[in-house]
């Protein structure tokens, strides 16, 4: 990890056999990680004093560092070095100097730590000991949990200790290319499809059967290939495709006779008349909302509006918590009372909507989904903006999942 001469004493060769069984170990105590380890290309390198991995799954060893460790103190840095290539902490880490500019070695050198502290907080236990110089969060009394990003932003360089001055994983933990690496035109490299394929068996086999695997390596592999939707403009997209469906916001009227009336004389036939659809959106104000995601239900509701052509009058909104409140036309309310706190009954709020007159063309609920859902469906489009939820429930042995009905279109409301 950190950059450093070989000394007189440094072996001549590099011992594989040891190195490779360390591998072997890690495979053994982490075989959720198997097929990353043994994607791995070794180099030997004597500029590093320990490991550290590059963008093209090569891991650079030194000869000194694996003659003077332990066999578990070598797979324990196995697993640290292959986690930052399945973390795609050198993809991250260039994105992250973009958008910050952290352009500078001691900004990199801050994204390295970080990117350690994001995979060292959970990464290793009796079978995988901790190696002597591995950063942990807790020595900058930073929480543990966090991502790289959320870390880089908690402490400069001034916080940083001496001793971790020449701390290097290598590009694979930052992006930054390193002068001691092969580079893209060097052998043994990975093709960008190929390290795609080592992550996806990687993600499949968590997923299949999880087993062992932490919660942090649980929810990389759910995520993995399932970027984040950018669900704003999927819920707005969902809401205008109901508001303007077949059927929605029309009426019959006898205002003007229908053009048929002509085929049948002395009968007047009704026209069909084109009104703008009305909407209602049920808010969830149970507890188990908090107070962030009410402020995103009121942005969305703004956006609700905007869909309609700014329309107010066409728009209202319900706060339902086991019970729901009046339905308040958004033209008649200075600030919408969200009111509520307790258990959870979207069926009340749903009724409410309903009873409304006159009744709305769309339904939009907001909730984060542990509710009774009616049992049939309302009569109306709906549109179901779902708040993201994780860890806490799927450990409960008695908690059931309830999912929206198959009637209502359903988008996952979350950070992208």
């Amino acid at each position: 990890m950190r950059a450093t001469q070989a000394g007189p004493d440094a072996p001549a060769v590099l011992d594989r056999e040891k190195l490779y069984a360390a591998r072997l170990h890690a495979a053994r105590v982490r075989p959720y990680l198997a097929t990353a380890l043994f994607a791995l290309h070794v180099v030997e390198e004597r500029r590093v004093s320990t490991m550290a991995v590059d963008r093209y799954w090569r891991c650079y060893v030194s000869p000194a560092y694996v003659a003077r460790s332990s066999p578990l103190e070598l797979a324990a840095v196995w697993v640290h070095e292959v986690s930052h290539l399945l973390r795609d902490h050198h993809g991250r880490g260039e994105r992250l100097a973009r958008q910050k500019g952290l352009t500078g070695r001691g900004d990199r050198l801050r994204m390295n730590i970080a990117a350690d502290f994001e995979i060292n907080d959970d990464t290793f236990d009796d079978e995988l000991p901790c190696p002597e110089d591995a950063v942990q969060p807790r020595m900058l009394r930073l929480p543990e949990g966090q991502l790289m990003e959320e870390y880089v932003r908690q402490f400069g360089l001034g916080a940083v200790d001496e001793r971790l001055v020449w701390l290097d994983c290598g590009s694979g933990s930052d992006g930054l290319d390193r002068e001691w690496e092969l580079g893209p035109d060097g052998a043994d490299g990975l093709a960008p499809h190929e390290r795609d394929a080592v992550r996806f068996r990687v993600a499949e086999g968590i997923n299949g059967r999880p087993g062992p695997a932490p919660r942090s390596w649980r929810r990389w592999a759910e995520e993995a290939f399932h970027p984040p939707q950018p669900w704003r403009e999927l819920l707005g997209s969902a809401v205008r495709s109901a508001a303007s469906g077949p059927g929605v916001g029309e009426d019959y009227t006898y205002g003007r006779p229908a053009r048929r009336s002509a085929g049948l004389p002395g009968v007047v036939l009704p026209s069909i008349r084109h009104r703008p659809p009305r909407v209602s959106v049920i808010v969830d104000t149970s507890g188990s909302v908090s107070d962030a995601e009410l402020g995103s239900a009121l942005l969305e509701v703004s956006a609700i509006v905007r869909t309609l052509g700014g329309r107010r009058d066409l728009v209202t909104v319900v706060s339902c918590d086991a019970a729901a409140r009046i339905a308040h036309p958004l033209c008649e309310a200075e600030g919408l009372p969200l009111v509520g706190g307790g258990g959870t009954d979207l069926r009340t709020g749903f009724a409410a909507a309903l009873s409304a007159y006159p009744r709305p063309d769309v339904v939009v609920a907001l909730t984060d989904g542990q509710t009774p859902w009616p049992s049939s469906p309302p009569g109306c489009r709906t549109v179901v903006g779902l708040f993201a939820r994780s860890g806490g429930a799927e450990d409960d042995p008695y908690y059931t999942p309830v999912h929206p009905p198959d009637w209502a279109r359903v988008v996952r409301i979350g950070p992208v």
